[in-house]
């Protein structure tokens, strides 16, 4: 399947510089992403298993090193207790990654608590457009809320734990205490979501699987950890992870185990639950889609060709009306969900 080498980087308009405002999205930052690329000198970042992650640890001078202790604990605090530094006394700056692939070259920050060693991470990354509609999307639509922060063209990221895509794929689904058929009723669910949003490349590493021990077995959540390909690409089947190869055990599971009426039951009912989301939230999402409407985040030919791929896939004329991606979002969800439920206002 083709993918966009680089995606285009879109700045943030007025109108969603205003959304962020209101929905208190925004805030003053005390370290900006520009700050965190003057380092001194850098080394290649390796896992537990001696691989190269190919993301590079970076080290700065001493008094620059002090001064991003304090601003990116502070922001720490701002993410997660909105800024009161008195339950934040024991952390510290223990290690800070660059990524040198990818479209956002994130750094990510690893914060340590000096009383037991428990760390957590939060990532700095250029504020994009596509992204940050992505990051809003899942949040209002999906079953997991979405933590970040916005700064001038600095985005911060809360960390989404989980275990890679595709480490689970290689590692786990082979193990005995796997429910197979949980992963795939959940494969089933989070290709549904990204469809109905428009949410492109869920290639295996762009997305983590959360498992959660139950009283008699384990529940799984597929949560997507990648958005820059948020209503970008034109080819329909980008935003369909069950056509990437990456995923293609998952897929395999999926047909071996689900009958095509309980994979439209599945359907079903992830449309019903994202009709109740969209309800519960349904002016914030207004307000985000007519953003999104104003705004320029793919190009004409991508447009053209997604309006005219969906135009076929719901064997639907309207499609060919609209004019950018916000209209493709804003019609796609209307039309899928309809299918639940009646969708107005927005």
């Amino acid at each position: 399947m083709y993918i966009s080498k680089k995606k285009q980087f879109y700045p943030i308009s007025k109108g969603l510089r205003k959304y962020l405002r209101h929905y208190d999205r925004e805030t003053k930052l005390p370290v900006l992403y520009e700050g965190l690329l003057h380092y001194s000198d850098s080394f290649p970042y390796f896992d537990k298993q001696g691989h190269d992650t190919l993301w590079e640890s970076v080290m700065y001078d001493q008094q620059t090193q002090q001064e991003l202790n304090e601003g990116l604990t502070m922001i720490y605090a701002l993410l997660k207790t909105d800024g009161d530094m008195s339950v934040m006394e024991h952390l510290y700056v223990s290690r800070i990654d660059y990524c040198t692939f990818g479209n956002s070259n994130p750094f990510r920050v690893q914060i340590m608590n000096q009383l037991n060693d428990n760390y957590d991470y939060f990532y700095v990354k250029r504020a994009d457009a596509s992204r940050i509609y992505g990051l809003e999307l899942e949040h209002i639509l999906s079953p997991s809320r979405i933590n970040y922060l916005v700064d001038g063209d600095t985005l911060i990221e809360e960390h989404i734990a989980g275990i890679p895509g595709d480490v689970f794929i290689k590692d786990f689904i082979a193990r005995p205490s796997t429910n197979k058929v949980r992963i795939a009723k959940e494969f089933v669910k989070f290709n549904e979501r990204c469809f109905v949003r428009l949410l492109g490349d869920m290639r295996s590493y762009n997305y983590v699987v959360d498992v959660t021990p139950d009283f008699e077995d384990e529940q799984y959540r597929v949560r997507p950890i990648d958005f820059d390909q948020q209503s970008y690409e034109g080819k329909k089947t980008m935003y369909l992870p069950q056509f990437f190869k990456d995923n293609n055990m998952i897929v395999e599971l999926v047909l071996k185990l689900l009958k095509p009426d309980v994979v439209k039951q599945y359907q079903n009912e992830e449309r019903t639950l994202m009709f109740r989301r969209l309800k519960s939230a349904r002016y914030r999402l207004k307000d985000l889609i007519d953003c999104m409407r104003q705004d320029t985040i793919s190009t004409p030919e991508k447009v053209a060709q997604l309006k005219q791929e969906l135009s076929e896939h719901h064997k639907s004329d309207i499609f060919l009306r609209c004019r950018n991606m916000g209209d493709l979002v804003r019609l796609n969800l209307k039309v899928i969900l309809a299918k639940a439920h009646k969708v107005k206002g927005f």
